[in-house]
């Protein structure tokens, strides 16, 4: 039986979306009647088209298969997008193989935000998500395709491609990931390591090879941030082939799942024997189902703004109320780096989300009347992918852990609630996530140090100005001001003054990374400081309450909303590693509350 606060949420959704929802299908539905974009094509336009394909081209021509649309976001800086280069021809070799025909549609960037954290490259981060869906539009807008994969793993990318395929919601999409690099040194040492080096107590040599232990082949990173949270919701939303998410690169397996996601991608196309096209996958039933994944596995608070962003490019209204509701219902039954030990690839050996969504839905958290690119219903996703004389074959998944202090059963949880809280009061309102802090740490009540940049943050660390109890506001840090940069660069700082015994906490109108969460935060405030929102008016010395319990964001001080808003000189903000291209997305994005979306 369904969960009454799962069916309660989701009737919520489907009411409060029903208008934009009922618009978007009636898009979608005239766009699907007139079948087979090619054939509307004149014979100029065509050939212009199939000029580049070789042997693809008689086949092409005569539009009776079905041709496949490859968007990828290949390139060799990204460690997850360097698998990439070898499967276009993998594809197309499939699709010829089974009677249809693939063609690259389309190159979309893709920024690693692990190597722009406090740089200013990290400021074009989060609008590279409205670029990367603008991007794969371009690439389909030639409209020749029957059905889309879509090649991108990493955190502002699958969002991004998530927007596009909705665009083109008439059309099937599959997602292939590219899978998580083998491990390396273990998260806890290299978060030791860096903490050491913030305090002074490791050298940069030894960061140096500390880092590159960890981060040293292709794949995706092996913690559970952001990129591997996207994996997570693909798998949970039926666009990945079950059991596909975490499944090394340049394996045999790993290649027949591209395989076999590519036979998919024909059988579901308007020509194939199941049409499945992604604006029937993607439904409220659907979105509901990834924010219980999120909360379940300890996702990235990234999510928090990247689904309410999808969700709307699908007519559908999410809202933060509807993560926290959900959240209090859903327990956490996964502990991956940073709110355990072990990283993606032992737990997927412990079981991954198969064994999870067995167990969610065993308890009535999720839904399972639902489309998906493998077929109707969730439950398909408590399978495991087995290699069997060179192909993919689907074998029942695991009942039991295989490690419990890596994925516990729904009746024997980490904690009984996801983490994630929404936070409101007199300073707006604002999430946190709470599954890697420890509970007498849900509370922290105590005076301001305000900071209008995180280096100004890491000077006074390093100037010894922490000596007290804390909460560290950074602001001027929302989409309008900076583009919303990440402020993981934060995360040793505070971390070593909580070690000291320190209450600490951070409030900001920024973002922290899915990797961040020992310490508590209240992030995404909203309004901004730019816009006048109540951070602005916020002094040093103010006292202030983080309450993840109550879900309350307050300033106790008498008087301080009173104060005129701060202003801040920006100009900084508007030059420099590309961000002078960036200036309209700052004038006409939204709130984070609404997606921080600029289209």
């Amino acid at each position: 039986m369904l969960n009454e606060t799962v069916a309660r949420v989701t009737d919520r959704i489907i009411k409060r979306s029903a208008p934009s929802r009922d618009a978007y299908l009636a898009r979608m539905r005239r766009a699907a009647e007139d079948g087979p974009a090619r054939a509307h094509l004149s014979c100029s336009g065509q050939a212009h088209a199939y000029a580049g394909a070789g042997q693809d081209q008689a086949a092409l021509a005569t539009q009776s298969t079905g041709n496949i649309g490859i968007i990828t976001t290949y390139n060799d800086m990204l460690s997850a997008h360097q698998p990439f280069e070898r499967f276009p021809t993998l594809i197309r070799d499939t699709a010829r193989a089974a009677g249809g025909t693939a063609q690259v549609a389309g190159g979309v960037p893709a920024m690693c935000d692990g190597v722009t954290q406090g740089t200013p490259g990290m400021e074009l981060s989060l609008f590279s998500r409205d670029i990367i869906a603008m991007a794969a539009g371009v690439g389909l807008s030639h409209n020749t395709f029957d059905s889309a994969i879509y090649l991108g793993v990493c955190d502002k990318i699958v969002p991004g491609l998530v927007i596009a395929a909705q665009a083109f919601g008439h059309l099937p999409a599959i997602f292939l990931p590219a899978g998580p690099m083998t491990s390396g040194v273990s998260n806890d040492d290299k978060a030791i390591v860096r903490q050491k080096f913030a305090a002074g107590e490791a050298t940069r040599e030894e960061l140096m090879a500390s880092e590159m232990a960890a981060y040293h082949g292709p794949g995706t990173c092996t913690f559970y941030g952001t990129a591997n949270t996207n994996q997570m919701l693909m798998e949970f939303m039926g666009l990945h082939l079950p059991g596909a998410s975490f499944v090394n690169p340049n394996t045999p397996l790993r290649d027949a799942l591209t395989v076999a996601g590519t036979q998919r991608a024909l059988a579901v196309s308007h020509l194939g024997n199941e049409y499945t096209p992604v604006c029937d996958v993607l439904n409220e039933k659907a979105y509901v189902n990834g924010i219980v994944g999120l909360n379940a596995t300890g996702g990235s608070t990234n999510l928090l703004i990247h689904l309410v962003a999808m969700a709307r490019a699908g007519g559908i209204v999410l809202d933060w109320q509807d993560f926290s509701d959900l959240a209090d219902v859903t327990p956490l039954l996964a502990r991956v780096y940073p709110n355990g030990l072990a990283d993606v690839n032992h737990f997927h050996a412990a079981g991954g989300l198969g064994f999870m969504i067995g167990q969610l839905m065993s308890g009535g958290l999720l839904h399972d009347d639902v489309k998906t690119i493998a077929g109707e219903g969730l439950s398909r996703y408590t399978q495991d992918p087995k290699l069997k004389d060179g192909a993919v074959e689907w074998v029942a998944g695991p009942t039991k852990t295989l490690n419990e202090k890596i994925v516990r059963p729904i009746g024997d949880p980490f904690q009984p609630t996801g983490g994630l809280k929404r936070l409101a009061g007199n300073l707006g309102n604002a999430v946190t996530k709470v599954s890697a802090v420890k509970p007498e740490h849900h509370i922290v009540e105590a005076p301001v140090r305000v900071f209008h940049d995180q280096e100004s943050v890491k000077d006074a660390y390093r100037n010894g100005e922490f000596n007290e109890d804390v909460i560290v506001v950074v602001r001027f840090q929302g989409p309008k001001a900076n583009g919303m940069p990440e402020l993981h660069s934060l995360t040793p700082v505070l971390a070593n003054l909580q070690a000291r015994g320190l209450k600490v906490a951070l409030v900001t109108d920024g973002r922290m990374s899915g990797a961040s969460g020992k310490v508590l935060s209240a992030i995404h405030v909203c309004p901004e400081a730019v816009d006048g929102g109540p951070i602005a008016r916020l002094q040093d010395g103010d006292i202030v309450r983080v309450d993840a319990r109550d879900g309350q964001l307050t300033v106790l001080t008498p008087g301080a909303m009173e104060r005129p808003v701060t202003t801040a000189d920006l100009s900084g903000n508007e030059y420099g590693q590309g961000r002078e291209l960036f200036a309209t997305f700052r004038n006409t994005v939204g709130t984070a509350d609404t997606g921080a979306s600029s289209i």
